[in-house]
């Protein structure tokens, strides 16, 4: 009776954990309030200024970058974690946990170090000038200067997440937007007897709330592992296991540098349109985000799943999920796109009463059905190849379609055919279906087969816990 009980209660922790809508619902409200954080930022800026706004998106265009670059350690160590869990090794995903966020930490620091040093070198890059300089260098001084929280907050949200408690991160998500949305209210506006500091309060708030986020994180990291982090494990920084994730992790941010690298060449194009055409991208910019918004979602569940299916040797299963959820992530893409369509001209005047803006705003916006739905497949196949642990492939091909083609078309569509910020929005998704193509078929040629992160000796070790059902 006892094998038998033990056998239904693997099969219940099983089925949990495959579980793509228990995954992703809290994720999809995690990066919800994530992005409405964004927009409550550029909502409460647009009150001091457009200028503001521009100036605030140019910083956060060179910001994001540095994200990615954190990225390299959460991600790649979020996959190999998530192998470890599929192959039943719990310790060894502690210890992956433990050296992660040590060299996030390290690498955080160095780039709050260059943020305050040369933030102001980067905008000069960007073509920044005016009082849209001035905004963006109180900004980056100030957000770019903590970056290292928002790196230990990567380290930890992603392990965590990948455990199976996604609902738990999106509970400290809630907490950290709550706490950034008063606190804009109260220092960029000067309320609660505090003073009135515009940019400068919107930056205090951000780091602020991700100090905050931060503490909570720790806490919770603790509570939730079955496995607990020894302190040992942020010392003894193991080679195998920082081996395996710069083997994902560098790849995956490497594309995604490149991706965003070629969003700051799109912006300094926007810069020569003027500052209305310069608002207008980061405004309507905001309002896309919403829009594939739950594919992100289905993606990070889907690369959660099939990193657990690979390091469990269940391929086939792998396989057919990423499928399964492309069309999902697609169906949603498109409901969501229209909706967003129909009410494009009142959701750009919630941010603006420039009628310039609003009308360049709306008839972008009106581009996102073809960026947006190459977009979503993309989101969730490349995912699902670096879960697999087949990372090089989606960065090859970046290459080549991002640089080679978009920017070129880019500024073709941008200077030489006069199309304005609709050239750019074009060149963005003949890149996306590009390679959502290219992954498409890459998936199905099943060559990520080979790419698996679990040597085969390691398979055959004893576990060291039982998995935790999620």
């Amino acid at each position: 009776m006892t094998a038998i009980s033990s056998t239904k209660e693997s099969l219940r922790s099983e089925a949990k954990e495959l579980n793509l809508i228990r995954l992703t619902w809290p994720i999809f409200l995690e990066l919800f309030l994530f992005m409405l954080m964004g927009s409550v930022d550029t909502f409460m800026l647009s009150s001091v200024s457009d200028n503001a706004v521009s100036g605030v998106g140019a910083a956060n265009q060179i910001i994001s970058i540095a994200i990615l670059v954190l990225e390299v350690i959460g991600n790649g160590a979020a996959i190999v974690v998530a192998q470890y869990i599929g192959s039943k090794k719990l310790s060894e995903a502690a210890q992956v946990t433990g050296n992660a966020i040590t060299l996030n930490l390290i690498v955080g620091l160095i780039l709050s170090t260059g943020f305050l040093l040369f933030g102001g070198h980067l905008l000069d890059l960007l073509h920044v000038q005016g009082t849209i300089y001035d905004y963006a260098q109180s900004y980056i001084s100030i957000v770019g200067g903590g970056i290292f929280l928002q790196a230990l907050i990567n380290a930890l949200a992603a392990t965590i997440r990948t455990h199976g408690f996604t609902k738990e991160t999106m509970y400290v998500s809630v907490l950290m937007n709550v706490i950034h949305v008063v606190g804009n209210y109260a220092l960029i506006f000067g309320h609660f007897g505090l003073p009135k500091l515009g940019v400068e309060g919107a930056a205090i708030s951000t780091v602020g709330s991700r100090l905050i986020c931060l503490l909570v994180f720790l806490w919770l990291l603790y509570r939730v592992m079955e496995v607990r982090v020894e302190f040992s494990y942020y010392i003894n920084l193991s080679r195998k296991f920082i081996g395996k994730i710069l083997r994902i992790g560098i790849p995956s941010a490497l594309e995604s540098v490149v991706y965003q690298s070629c969003q700051l060449v799109f912006t300094l194009y926007v810069t020569y349109l003027g500052a209305e055409a310069m608002a207008t991208r980061q405004y309507a910019g905001n309002i896309s985000s919403y829009i594939y918004l739950f594919s992100m979602a289905i993606g990070m569940g889907t690369s959660i799943i099939v990193g657990r299916l690979v390091g469990a040797r269940r391929k086939e299963d792998a396989y057919k999920r990423v499928f399964s959820s492309v069309k999902w992530a697609l169906a949603a893409t498109i409901v969501i796109d229209l909706i967003i369509i129909l009410f494009r001209v009142p959701l750009m005047s919630v941010f603006t009463d420039n009628p310039l803006i609003v009308q360049m705003g709306a008839q972008v916006i009106l581009l996102s059905i073809l960026l947006e739905t190459g977009r979503t497949c993309n989101i969730v196949i490349i995912g699902s190849l670096r879960a697999a642990g087949d990372a090089k492939f989606p960065v090859y091909m970046g290459l080549i379609s991002m640089v080679c083609m978009s920017l070129p078309l880019g500024f073709l569509l941008v200077f030489k055919l006069h199309m304005g910020l609709a050239g750019v929005w074009l060149a963005i998704a003949a890149d996306e279906w590009t390679r959502a193509v290219i992954m498409y078929f890459r998936w199905r040629s099943r060559a990520w087969e080979k790419h698996e992160l679990i040597e085969t000796e390691e398979h055959h070790e004893p576990a060291a816990a039982p998995a935790p059902a999620l």
